[in-house]
Protein backbone atom coordinates (compact mmCIF):
# COMPACT_ATOMS: atom_id res chain seq x y z
CA UNK A 1 0.00 0.00 0.00
CA UNK A 2 1.25 3.36 -0.96
CA UNK A 3 -0.38 6.43 -0.71
CA UNK A 4 0.27 8.82 -3.47
CA UNK A 5 -1.68 12.41 -2.66
CA UNK A 6 -4.63 13.93 -1.16
CA UNK A 7 -6.99 16.41 -3.16
CA UNK A 8 -8.61 18.70 -0.82
CA UNK A 9 -12.65 18.58 -1.26
CA UNK A 10 -14.21 20.85 1.07
CA UNK A 11 -13.16 22.74 3.59
CA UNK A 12 -14.87 24.07 6.71
CA UNK A 13 -13.89 25.41 10.23
CA UNK A 14 -14.05 22.43 11.94
CA UNK A 15 -14.06 19.55 9.17
CA UNK A 16 -12.24 18.76 6.03
CA UNK A 17 -12.85 16.37 3.05
CA UNK A 18 -10.24 14.43 1.35
CA UNK A 19 -9.72 12.25 -1.49
CA UNK A 20 -6.68 10.62 -1.09
CA UNK A 21 -5.44 8.53 -4.01
CA UNK A 22 -2.79 5.32 -2.78
CA UNK A 23 -2.16 2.31 -4.55
CA UNK A 24 -2.87 -0.91 -3.39
CA UNK A 25 -1.02 -4.16 -2.77
CA UNK A 26 -1.05 -5.43 -5.62
CA UNK A 27 -0.13 -1.87 -7.08
CA UNK A 28 -3.60 -1.03 -8.24
CA UNK A 29 -4.37 2.52 -8.54
CA UNK A 30 -7.51 3.64 -6.17
CA UNK A 31 -9.23 6.19 -3.68
CA UNK A 32 -10.50 6.49 -0.58
CA UNK A 33 -13.05 9.46 0.60
CA UNK A 34 -11.87 10.67 4.61
CA UNK A 35 -12.88 13.78 6.56
CA UNK A 36 -9.98 15.30 8.93
CA UNK A 37 -10.03 17.77 11.49
CA UNK A 38 -7.08 19.35 9.87
CA UNK A 39 -5.70 21.07 6.88
CA UNK A 40 -3.93 17.75 5.79
CA UNK A 41 -4.59 14.91 6.37
CA UNK A 42 -2.56 12.62 8.80
CA UNK A 43 -1.93 9.93 6.11
CA UNK A 44 0.17 12.47 3.85
CA UNK A 45 0.65 14.82 6.49
CA UNK A 46 1.80 13.10 9.98
CA UNK A 47 0.74 13.79 13.19
CA UNK A 48 -0.37 10.45 14.39
CA UNK A 49 1.34 11.11 17.41
CA UNK A 50 -0.88 14.14 18.69
CA UNK A 51 -4.74 13.46 19.68
CA UNK A 52 -7.03 16.29 17.92
CA UNK A 53 -9.50 15.98 21.11
CA UNK A 54 -9.59 14.80 24.43
CA UNK A 55 -12.41 12.21 26.34
CA UNK A 56 -12.47 13.27 29.92
CA UNK A 57 -13.17 9.80 32.06
CA UNK A 58 -13.76 11.86 35.56
CA UNK A 59 -14.69 10.21 38.75
CA UNK A 60 -16.69 12.92 41.03
CA UNK A 61 -14.45 12.48 43.86
CA UNK A 62 -17.27 13.40 46.61
CA UNK A 63 -20.12 11.19 45.23
CA UNK A 64 -17.75 8.70 43.93
CA UNK A 65 -20.04 8.70 40.60
CA UNK A 66 -18.51 8.81 37.00
CA UNK A 67 -19.63 12.62 35.23
CA UNK A 68 -21.62 11.27 32.09
CA UNK A 69 -22.84 13.80 29.38
CA UNK A 70 -25.99 13.70 27.72
CA UNK A 71 -25.63 15.74 24.45
CA UNK A 72 -27.67 16.73 21.84
CA UNK A 73 -25.58 15.36 18.06
CA UNK A 74 -27.16 16.82 15.19
CA UNK A 75 -25.90 13.49 12.90
CA UNK A 76 -28.10 11.58 15.22
CA UNK A 77 -31.28 13.91 15.38
CA UNK A 78 -31.14 13.18 19.25
CA UNK A 79 -29.47 12.54 22.77
CA UNK A 80 -26.15 10.91 22.84
CA UNK A 81 -24.68 9.69 26.12
CA UNK A 82 -20.89 10.08 26.38
CA UNK A 83 -18.48 11.54 28.17
CA UNK A 84 -17.27 15.29 28.46
CA UNK A 85 -14.86 15.73 25.18
CA UNK A 86 -13.40 18.61 22.86
CA UNK A 87 -10.76 19.67 20.83
CA UNK A 88 -6.65 19.96 21.97
CA UNK A 89 -5.73 23.56 20.95
CA UNK A 90 -2.80 24.20 19.04
CA UNK A 91 0.13 24.17 21.51
CA UNK A 92 -2.07 22.87 24.44
CA UNK A 93 -1.41 19.81 26.29
CA UNK A 94 -3.78 16.92 26.88
CA UNK A 95 -4.06 17.61 30.71
CA UNK A 96 -4.87 20.99 30.00
CA UNK A 97 -7.64 21.03 27.43
CA UNK A 98 -9.34 17.88 29.60
CA UNK A 99 -9.07 20.07 32.62
CA UNK A 100 -10.76 23.05 30.13
CA UNK A 101 -13.39 20.98 28.55
CA UNK A 102 -14.26 19.54 31.55
CA UNK A 103 -15.26 22.90 32.97
CA UNK A 104 -16.87 24.17 30.08
CA UNK A 105 -19.34 21.64 29.54
CA UNK A 106 -19.69 20.66 32.97
CA UNK A 107 -18.66 23.00 35.37
CA UNK A 108 -16.51 20.85 37.58
CA UNK A 109 -12.89 21.50 38.28
CA UNK A 110 -10.57 18.81 37.51
CA UNK A 111 -8.41 17.81 41.02
CA UNK A 112 -6.24 15.02 39.69
CA UNK A 113 -5.06 13.44 36.43
CA UNK A 114 -4.81 9.74 37.04
CA UNK A 115 -4.00 8.42 33.77
CA UNK A 116 -4.01 9.42 30.04
CA UNK A 117 -4.05 7.04 26.62
CA UNK A 118 -2.69 7.23 23.61
CA UNK A 119 -4.20 8.24 20.54
CA UNK A 120 -6.97 6.56 19.65
CA UNK A 121 -9.65 5.81 16.94
CA UNK A 122 -12.85 5.74 16.45
CA UNK A 123 -14.01 5.23 12.66
CA UNK A 124 -10.65 4.84 10.82
CA UNK A 125 -12.76 3.69 7.59
CA UNK A 126 -14.23 7.51 7.81
CA UNK A 127 -11.97 9.94 9.45
CA UNK A 128 -8.00 10.07 10.90
CA UNK A 129 -9.35 12.47 13.89
CA UNK A 130 -7.80 10.56 17.01
CA UNK A 131 -8.76 10.97 21.10
CA UNK A 132 -6.87 10.81 23.69
CA UNK A 133 -8.89 8.91 27.24
CA UNK A 134 -7.96 10.89 30.12
CA UNK A 135 -9.11 9.60 33.23
CA UNK A 136 -9.41 12.48 36.40
CA UNK A 137 -10.60 12.61 39.18
CA UNK A 138 -13.15 16.15 39.72
CA UNK A 139 -15.03 18.18 42.35
CA UNK A 140 -17.60 20.48 42.27
CA UNK A 141 -21.31 21.39 41.12
CA UNK A 142 -22.34 19.88 37.61
CA UNK A 143 -23.66 22.92 35.70
CA UNK A 144 -24.45 23.93 32.04
CA UNK A 145 -23.31 27.26 32.35
CA UNK A 146 -20.23 27.48 30.28
CA UNK A 147 -21.63 25.45 27.28
CA UNK A 148 -20.90 27.30 24.05
CA UNK A 149 -23.08 28.20 21.32
CA UNK A 150 -25.26 25.30 20.20
CA UNK A 151 -24.00 23.30 23.27
CA UNK A 152 -26.94 21.49 24.50
CA UNK A 153 -25.27 19.37 27.38
CA UNK A 154 -27.11 17.69 30.32
CA UNK A 155 -24.69 16.59 33.35
CA UNK A 156 -25.22 13.25 35.19
CA UNK A 157 -23.36 11.91 38.15
CA UNK A 158 -24.13 7.70 37.69
CA UNK A 159 -23.43 5.50 40.53
CA UNK A 160 -22.66 1.52 38.86
CA UNK A 161 -26.41 0.96 39.38
CA UNK A 162 -26.95 3.51 37.12
CA UNK A 163 -24.81 2.72 34.75
CA UNK A 164 -26.13 -0.35 34.90
CA UNK A 165 -29.43 0.49 33.64
CA UNK A 166 -28.26 3.23 31.05
CA UNK A 167 -26.01 0.45 28.68
CA UNK A 168 -29.05 -1.87 29.27
CA UNK A 169 -31.66 0.75 28.01
CA UNK A 170 -31.85 -0.49 23.74
CA UNK A 171 -33.55 2.56 22.71
CA UNK A 172 -30.53 5.12 24.26
CA UNK A 173 -27.91 6.53 22.01
CA UNK A 174 -24.52 5.81 23.50
CA UNK A 175 -20.58 7.23 21.84
CA UNK A 176 -19.40 3.93 21.62
CA UNK A 177 -16.36 4.55 24.55
CA UNK A 178 -18.35 5.97 26.97
CA UNK A 179 -21.17 2.64 26.64
CA UNK A 180 -18.06 0.05 26.91
CA UNK A 181 -16.49 2.32 30.05
CA UNK A 182 -19.71 2.63 31.70
CA UNK A 183 -20.41 -1.10 30.99
CA UNK A 184 -17.33 -2.11 32.90
CA UNK A 185 -18.48 0.67 35.59
CA UNK A 186 -21.69 -1.55 36.15
CA UNK A 187 -19.94 -4.67 36.34
CA UNK A 188 -17.07 -4.08 38.91
CA UNK A 189 -18.44 -0.79 40.46
CA UNK A 190 -14.97 1.31 39.50
CA UNK A 191 -12.85 2.39 36.74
Amino acid sequence: MKIRQHLKISETRWLNLFEVRYEDAGGTPRSWLLASRRAVPKCTGGGFEHPDAVVIVAVHSPSQKVVVTREYRVPLAGFEYGFPAGLVDPGESVAAAAARELKEETGLELTRVVRSGPPVYSSAGLTDESVAMVFVECRGTPSSAGNQGAELIEVLLVSPAEAKRLCREPDLKFDAKAWLVLDQFARFGRL
